[in-house]
């Protein structure tokens, strides 16, 4: 049952092969076992999810089951869950406990999946790596001297090592499918809209979008069914018809020999020049050999601001994240500083106590950005970049249907490798960023592995609201190859 897919797992429970409680038990087991040198999660609760175990059974014996109905799965620890504790990765949230559920937490738990607990991630989603959580880094299943990406790479690393089918993370310049390709998993980063931001507390808003991870594309459609769909309580949720993403993965190819016959992938050339490592390369471009062997063509595009989508991202990301993390001040709640002189001094206590330095860099660097004097000079000139790299990909699309590339430029680094360089950590985004500049759906799916057996990951980037076919097209490589069933030895 450990290495099964949702769809199996589905099938399992239904014919009375096992439980949910049994599911449960099985996988909290292995987390107890495992987790200790992986540190995925920050909380686990048992008892809540044995409850909702024997909840998902007593469904299941009415025959009223969905497909998630009694399948375990994890949030990353920016949802909020009523009763549980929601950190955020950080020491300012380290004893805050949610009176209420984000909205992908109420629908799937009105699905039936078991929550499990709560995945570790960098502070407020702040990172690349994972290793600026509170409650430190998380590591590689396939190597756990390396990282296994961020800001969702508790998510990833838990999904990899199989401790968990499936778990919901957050992209906000590429923290679900950064990832996802370090740790040899399918993550998907829906249309900016798609899913409600309702309860999932904000880095950068005009970013963040959930998303899922699981081992396969099929595996996530059905996750994305689950928490797609308009959300009255979200001002940036879009207001239009639920779609059954697993719909497009059942349909019949016209040509079977051939499933993608007719598809047009996008190859820009900005995503195979210098800083690509060779490793990574080879397996990409094998990749999209394989696309073509299925019946695909691919047309060079370009996407020639691409280049300034790093520089743009941060500027406009701090931006946000200094207005939003303005209302972490100690007053309300998380935390506040033991001893303290005046109201202001409480105030800089509780945040230069409560913050880690990865968030205070950015916080300031927003704060400068917003400021008199630099607001037109930088603030207003990253919004007209985005609006240029939003424009070149309408242009590539009138080429193409989707576009392919690298996930990232290398395999996962060793833990501690970046960590004093901050532009070298921005720059494992480059591949990922433009995408959540643009608000478009990104899918990372396994496609091989490079130097010392380390994962690669094959991005698919959509037009808007084109998830099905992304989904699709990754479901008919995944038919044809065998990366995403690879396990790590932790996995066995």
């Amino acid at each position: 049952m450990i290495n099964a897919s949702l769809t199996e797992l589905r099938a399992a429970l239904d014919a009375g092969q096992t439980s949910s409680v049994e599911l449960a038990n099985l996988f909290l087991d292995r987390i107890d076992r495992l987790d200790g040198t992986l540190n995925s999660f920050i909380t686990v609760d048992r008892a809540r999810a044995l409850d909702a175990a024997r909840a998902a059974d007593a469904r299941i014996a009415t025959g009223s089951a969905g497909p998630l109905t009694g399948i375990p799965i994890a949030h990353k620890d920016v949802f909020c869950t009523q009763g549980v504790l929601t950190t955020c990765g950080s020491r300012m949230l380290s004893n805050f406990v949610s009176p209420y559920d984000a909205h992908v937490v109420e629908l799937l738990g009105r699905a039936g999946a078991v929550m499990l607990g709560k995945t570790n991630m960098d502070e407020f989603a702040m990172g690349s790596s994972n290793e600026n959580s509170h409650f430190g880094a998380v590591r590689n299943p396939w190597n756990t001297d390396r990282i296994p990406g961020g800001s969702s790479g508790g998510s990833a690393a838990a999904v990899a090592a199989r401790l968990v089918p499936a778990a919901t993370g957050t992209d906000t310049g590429g923290s679900v499918r950064q990832p996802a390709a370090l740790t040899g998993v399918t993550g998907i980063k829906p249309t900016y809209g798609v899913v409600s931001r309702y309860g999932m507390i904000a880095y950068a808003s005009s970013f963040d979008q959930a998303g899922v991870f699981a081992a396969s594309a099929e595996d996530c459609a059905l996750m994305l069914s689950a928490i797609a769909g308009f959300d009255p309580r979200d001002s940036t949720s879009l207001e239009r018809p639920a779609e059954d993403y697993s719909l497009a993965l059942q349909q019949s190819a016209a040509e079977p020999a051939r499933p993608l016959a007719g598809l047009r992938i996008g190859l820009p050339e900005e995503f195979f020049g210098d800083g690509l490592a060779a490793d990574v390369r080879a397996a990409v471009e094998a990749a999209i050999e394989e696309y073509r062997r299925l019946g695909a063509t691919t047309v060079a595009v370009k996407l020639p601001n691409a280049k300034l989508a790093i520089p743009a991202y941060y500027v406009l990301a701090p931006a946000e994240a200094s207005s939003n993390l303005s209302r972490f001040d100690g007053v309300r709640y998380g935390h506040r500083a033991a001893e303290y002189g005046d109201l202001d001094d409480m105030y800089r206590k509780s945040r230069a106590e409560g913050f880690g330095a990865e968030v205070k860099r950015r916080i300031l660097v927003g704060t400068y950005v917003l400021s008199h004097g630099y607001y037109d000079a930088y603030y207003l000139q990253a919004q007209k970049l985005r609006r240029l790299i939003a424009e070149d990909f309408r242009a590539a699309f009138t080429q193409c249907d989707v576009i392919a590339g690298p996930t990232s430029p290398t395999t996962a680094w060793a833990i501690g490798a970046k960590t004093d360089d901050p532009v070298q950590m921005y720059l494992s985004d480059i591949y990922t960023i433009a995408v959540n500049l643009a608000g478009l759906p990104g899918l990372s799916h396994p496609a091989g592995f490079g130097d010392g057996g380390l994962p690669v990951g094959l991005q698919l980037i959509g037009n808007y609201f084109d998830e099905s076919r992304l989904l699709g097209t990754a479901h008919r490589y995944q038919q044809a190859t065998d990366w995403h069933l690879r396990r790590p030895a932790i996995a066995a």
